[in-house]
């Protein structure tokens, strides 16, 4: 499981995506072009090696021929200890090891045996003694040439070895800068997103770079500064309309109004009125946004504790809860306090079930590794499965789901502001055995 999750996690960054992306790119490149270069140089170095080969030899079994007898073992010694050539007589018994198998080998015998006769012999050890091992003749008698390996081989694989690894390492850090320079605006501009999402008010991007990271910054940032106008455009004018509903003047005038109407008909214009109130009241608060700078340590638990008492007052409310205790997150209390109450009382609305005077809640607070859990769940008919998106939805009313609605439609739709301001999730489901469920998760504090 965790090894899935941190594969997961590499899948899903962009960075790492990147990054890898070019890791791979340059890997490739580097096998391709060490290839390459093996195959183009083969044959000129074949025949590099195959000239040296042939110049020592000739000219070592010029020496021998042209030295005199007393002076050839003199010579010899000067060779082995100088120049690195050893001469060894070549005898039927030798115990021959085949020449290293080497992609360049077959052309280089060829080249050789050109020039020095078809019965040339190679070999890359003679009776257990290592090297680069070739026959030559001198008046009728075989000798052995040995060279030094290094003198004919490449660099060894270690050198190789060393070599791309170095080369690879440098890459790798190339391709991790590029990387980052590539996804550090994406980051932000990713950041930016979330905190607009949460309510908060993010740091203006800079306006600065390619042109597409400079497009994409400035039009995010016209877009924040418009929905922040449009959101004090709707407090004002929210307020607005609450001042003149709400005013001395005009209560007295719908009390001047009332006054000649009957009783019937006064009781309902004063239950439209608390109504209407209660809807204004809504409205204010969906469009007042949440000051952050006011959050606290909260005690969740005792919180919900006192939101259950109240709410117990109500004679068509029951509520079993299970509360774990000393639940601490960082919030405004005000805030959760309303959130809670909404979602009560939006289970006493329309979670009752069929004939029942009453509405059954059931609600638990509990701890879950960096998370806090609340659920309220009431036992009512629920709502269609395709239609609880749009429940969380400002000013969106499900009637035919959850019975007679005569409210706003702002209650779930506060409530799931809040929470996302909070940086917290609200998931709202059909209970198991009938009502709806509605699960606040909130970072632990």
């Amino acid at each position: 499981m965790v090894a899935a999750n941190r594969l997961a996690w590499l899948k899903s960054g962009l960075l790492w995506r990147t990054f890898f992306m070019l890791a791979f790119l340059i890997t490739v490149s580097m096998v391709a072009w060490v290839a390459s270069f093996r195959i183009v140089e083969r044959g000129p170095r074949a025949q590099a090696l195959a000239a040296q080969i042939i110049s020592i030899v000739t000219i070592t079994r010029a020496a021998l021929t042209h030295s005199a007898p007393d002076l050839r073992r003199e010579l010899l010694f000067d060779l082995a200890s100088n120049e690195g050539i050893r001469i060894y007589p070549l005898e039927d018994t030798d115990q021959i090891d085949p020449p290293v198998d080497d992609a360049i080998m077959p052309d280089l015998e060829k080249e050789v045996r050109s020039k020095l006769g078809n019965q040339t012999r190679f070999s890359s050890k003679v009776n257990e003694i290592g090297g680069f091992w070739v026959s030559f003749k001198i008046d009728g008698d075989e000798y052995w040439l040995v060279l030094d390996r290094e003198r004919v081989e490449r660099g060894s694989g270690v050198q190789w070895l060393q070599w791309a690894s170095v080369a690879l390492i440098l890459s790798l850090l190339g391709a991790m800068f590029i990387s980052t320079l590539i996804n550090q605006p994406l980051s932000r501009l990713t950041a930016a997103t979330r905190a607009v999402a949460k309510g908060l008010q993010p740091e203006p991007l800079p306006e600065t770079g390619p042109t597409e990271i400079e497009e994409a910054n400035r039009s995010f940032n016209q877009m924040v500064s418009d929905l922040q106008r449009i959101e004090s455009d709707r407090a004002i004018i929210l307020a607005g309309i609450s001042h003149d509903l709400r005013t001395p003047l005009a209560r007295m005038l719908l009390e001047v109004e009332m006054a000649n109407l009957t009783d019937d008909a006064r009781s309902g214009m004063q239950s439209d009125l608390a109504q209407m109130d209660g809807i204004i009241g809504q409205f204010l608060h969906y469009a007042k946004p949440t000051d952050t700078s006011s959050f606290e340590k909260i005690n969740l638990s005792e919180l919900i504790e006192n939101v259950v008492q109240t709410a117990e007052r109500q004679a068509d409310i029951r509520i079993q809860a299970q509360i774990a205790p000393d639940i601490y997150v960082s919030g405004n209390e005000t805030e959760l306090r309303r959130v809670l109450n909404n979602v009560i009382e939006n289970s006493r609305r329309y979670g009752k079930q069929d004939g029942a005077d009453c509405v059954d809640i059931d609600i638990s607070v509990l701890a879950r590794q960096d998370r806090a859990l609340v659920t309220l769940a009431d036992h009512g008919l629920g709502i269609p499965e395709g239609e609880i998106d749009r429940l969380l939805r400002p000013f969106t009313r499900l009637d035919v789901a959850r019975g007679q609605a005569n409210g706003s439609g702002l209650g779930l739709a506060i409530v799931s502001r809040i929470v996302k301001q909070h940086g917290g999730k609200l998931r709202v489901s059909n209970r198991e055995g009938g009502g709806l469920s509605s699960q606040i998760e909130l970072q632990l504090s």
